[in-house]
């Protein structure tokens, strides 16, 4: 097994090396591009912006505030651009995650053979440690962001797929049957009807996604990834406790804001409206 992972590493490094430098730059590109529009904003109209957001979600200012607070927090720490770095390279990750992991769980869903076969998958490659997918990654894309996004996106992959196959297939027939009743094609249904209902699930899917592109950033750091994993990194090669303290709690930081702010866009909103009573 290894000699022949090695030979076809190999292989496909010397096939077109040229072309897969360019493949690199292209697949790091719409990260740098991120990256850059994050760190040339100024923090308080990101600040606003996260505000805006946690209160369409939330439909709280006390919740709004909150989260603007911890992104206050991050700029406090002196971690602003290292931690606008980390989050362009989730935020691109989870997107090409989602755009992936969505339609393998809706054909999961689809087809009860097909979502056997990738639910192994799935366990295979969340099961596989996260450095493994770093050194084919670092041998065909060089150092930096490509392949750091590249790793980061096969371990973001399996939540979203998963739970969206999952809440695809919690979806009643009676559901399928009124739709049919009124007339929806499968198509139709499914964007209408299924996916609506099926959406605290997904929305779990994308949680977990972030969560785990998040776990991601320090171990990316080690193949030259830049962001607070590497704060940490390098904290952890100097015995500077500090750094790494710094670092670790801008991460932390991140992934709570990101939590927090994905459960509450995947908190379906009809129901507060069901409880409240008539006339308010």
């Amino acid at each position: 097994m290894r000699q022949l992972v090695n030979f076809w590493v190999d292989r496909l490094v010397k096939l077109d090396p040229d072309g897969m430098e360019a493949f690199g730059r292209a697949v790091a590109a719409p990260v740098r591009w991120l990256e850059w529009s994050l760190a040339a904003a100024p923090p308080w109209l990101l600040l606003a912006c996260v505000a805006g957001l946690a209160w369409r979600v939330g439909r709280s200012v006390p919740f709004a505030g909150a989260m603007a607070a911890i992104l206050g927090a991050v700029w406090l720490l002196g971690q602003w651009t290292e931690a606008m770095r980390s989050l362009a390279l989730v935020v691109v990750a989870v997107a090409l995650a989602v755009a992936i992991g969505l339609p393998l769980g809706i054909a999961g869903a689809r087809y009860p053979r097909f979502g056997q076969v990738a639910r192994i998958v799935y366990d295979l490659m969340q099961t596989i440690p996260s450095f493994v997918y770093l050194i084919p990654a670092a041998m065909l894309l060089g150092l930096g962001t490509a392949p750091a996004l590249f790793a980061t996106l096969i371990v973001a992959i399996p939540p979203v797929a998963r739970l969206t196959d999952l809440g695809l297939r919690t979806v009643g027939d009676a559901e399928r049957d009124a739709a049919r009743a009124l007339g929806l094609s499968p198509r139709l249904s499914l964007w209408l009807v299924e996916l609506p209902l099926a959406r605290p699930s997904i929305m779990a899917g994308i949680n977990q996604s972030v969560m785990t592109a998040l776990g991601m950033v320090v171990i990316a750091s080690m193949i030259g990834a830049k962001g607070l994993g590497e704060t940490v990194l390098v904290g952890l090669q100097r015995s500077d406790a500090g750094q790494g303290v710094v670092g670790g709690l801008g991460i932390v930081l991140l992934a709570i804001l990101v939590d927090r702010l994905t459960q509450a866009a995947g908190r379906p909103r009809w129901l507060g409206e069901l409880d409240r009573p008539a006339g308010r």
